[in-house]
């Protein structure tokens, strides 16, 4: 046994493992932390396949930001996960649904490879000689995919934008800073000069 073959079980095993354990951790920051696992050895996964660019991205976006953003959330909302799950089940019909629709669009991707390799083997972009992968794929990004990229792009910041009108709450009783009415206001509004006695306070 190689020592790439070595790693590649020992990374596959303790994915698979962690990942078998987000599902069933019952404590929500433990889910966090054994899906912060799979994460770190799917980037060793991508290492040894010679993604190293997928690697480094896994490891920085999702384990550097979002999985530490999950975990700030839960640890510090007192989230009621047991009411949560009460309606669970009037949902299951729609879950195997669109599980069943994402099944069949898997199969149909997978089985584009084997019926038809010739429309596969014409997409692909010939590797150029001394380019290593990650000035690759930024060349490739920014030019033949471009307005797809763009496009991406868009929909991401619309789904932000989306996300934080639709959470957004106002709670009544909650002084809040107006800024266009503190730049307008006039200083006789702001500054009120009052005469005092001698001898007297206010």
């Amino acid at each position: 046994m190689t020592l790439p073959l070595f790693f590649f079980y020992v990374f596959s095993i303790i994915a698979v493992a962690s990942a078998l354990m987000v599902i069933a951790a019952r404590n929500p920051v433990h889910s966090v932390l054994f899906l912060i696992l799979t994460f770190v050895n799917g980037a060793g996964l991508f290492m040894l396949s010679g993604a190293e660019f997928l690697a480094l991205i896994l490891i920085v976006v999702y384990v550097g930001a979002v999985m530490v953003l999950f975990l700030f959330v839960t640890m510090m909302l007192d989230v009621d996960f047991a009411s949560l799950r009460t309606g669970m089940l009037q949902y299951a019909p729609i879950g195997v649904v669109i599980g069943l629709i994402l099944l069949a669009e898997l199969l149909l991707v997978g089985g584009s490879f084997v019926l038809t390799p010739q429309l596969t083997a014409s997409a692909v972009v010939p590797i150029t000689e001394g380019v290593d992968n990650t000035r690759a794929l930024g060349q490739l990004l920014y030019t033949r995919y471009v307005f797809l990229f763009m496009g991406a792009a868009a929909v991401l910041l619309v789904a932000m934008i989306g996300a934080i009108v639709l959470t957004l709450r106002h709670k009544t009783g909650v002084k809040r800073q107006d800024v266009f009415k503190q730049s307008n206001r006039k200083r006789s509004e702001a500054v009120e000069v009052v005469k005092v006695k001698s001898g007297q306070g206010l």
